[in-house]
């Protein structure tokens, strides 16, 4: 099968269209004939060197992905050959075939086309684990969304906004924080013009918001504590903006706020079929009726993976970069 391989750490131009034997599934595993595969910041990271697959994942990169059941262990999957789904996969997905865990398949909404339902695995499990689960976003709280135009941001405003949640959200331009408003955002901030912080605070009365979705990390912390409400939680994913930040303890300990974050590529496949159950049960439907919709910017054919990899690198893009495997 054609796939994409990092032969070693370097730019997007390292990334190399080859051959590689056809992966064979395992017990409780499928096997997907590729049609779509998302590009994501760790598969960035991942081709720099610094992300590397956890033990006994493939070295192919691509953590999403759709398709076509060709075989696998079938017996009380509830699937069939020849089934559409998506589904998070470990790494694999740059290629024309992959396997999966069972229970980290989805089937494909209804109405959506195979690149659109490639767009969903990652950041939808990654929003709700932290979200959701971690951060325990509830009724009637509001929600800080830092990036709000990257592939987690899209879906991290349609899916709080779907669910009844006030949404702010931060963007690098007036354009882009036009595009979070446009997504469900309540405001979007233009962090290279505004304090992010002072502007939350004022939206809300000086309450604060009661989550930050954090993929900054870094000088970011500190003034997201100034604008979290009492009892508030920030979960982290990302340290774009570094791995060191200032944490006034006296703050955390008075107001009762939790700082928390994870990575959701190491956790087990226990772990990640608990979150496919909730997307199936309470995020599907709003999918299929329409209330949320995949957002893809910009779609390549598999052996230009290296020009998707320098526009995610670019940071131009709103929504998803995705490539066209079938």
């Amino acid at each position: 099968m054609r796939a994409i391989e990092i032969p070693k750490p370097g730019a997007a131009d390292v990334l190399r269209l080859c051959e590689r034997p056809l992966p064979v599934a395992g017990q409780g595993e499928l096997r997907i004939r590729v049609h779509a595969a998302g590009i994501n910041r760790p598969d960035v990271f991942q081709r720099m060197g610094s992300y590397a697959p956890p033990p006994g994942a493939t070295d192919i990169p691509g953590l999403e992905v759709a398709g076509e059941i060709v075989d696998g262990d079938l017996a009380a999957s509830g699937f069939k050959v020849g089934d559409m789904v998506c589904a998070l996969v470990q790494g694999g997905g740059y290629a024309e075939y992959v396997t999966a865990p069972v229970e980290q398949c989805l089937p494909v909404p209804r109405g959506l086309s195979p690149l659109e339902a490639a767009s969903l695995p990652e950041t939808f499990f990654t929003v709700w684990s932290n979200v959701f689960d971690r951060a325990g976003l509830g009724k009637g709280e509001t929600l800080l969304v830092q990036g709000g135009t990257s592939g987690i941001g899209v879906t991290a405003i349609q899916l709080a906004r779907a669910l009844g949640h006030r949404v702010f959200a931060t963007a690098g331009s007036d354009d882009k924080a036009r595009a979070c408003e446009k997504l469900g955002a309540a405001r979007g901030i233009n962090y290279r013009t505004e304090d992010f912080a002072a502007v939350v605070r004022e939206l809300t009365g000086d309450t604060g918001v009661d989550v930050i979705l954090d993929m900054v990390g870094g000088d970011y912390l500190p003034r997201e504590i100034s604008c979290l409400a009492d009892d508030g939680r920030i979960a982290i994913i990302a340290l774009l903006g570094g791995a060191k930040g200032t944490l006034d303890m006296g703050q955390v300990l008075r107001r009762r706020l939790t700082i928390t974050g994870s990575t959701l590529r190491p956790r087990s496949v226990a772990f990640k079929a608990a979150i496919a159950r909730q997307l199936r049960e309470k995020v599907w439907p709003l999918i299929e009726a329409g209330d949320i919709k995949p957002v893809i910017y910009e779609s390549f054919p598999l052996e230009q993976a290296a020009q998707a990899h320098a526009l995610m690198e670019s940071s131009s893009h709103v929504g998803k970069i995705m490539l066209q495997v079938l």
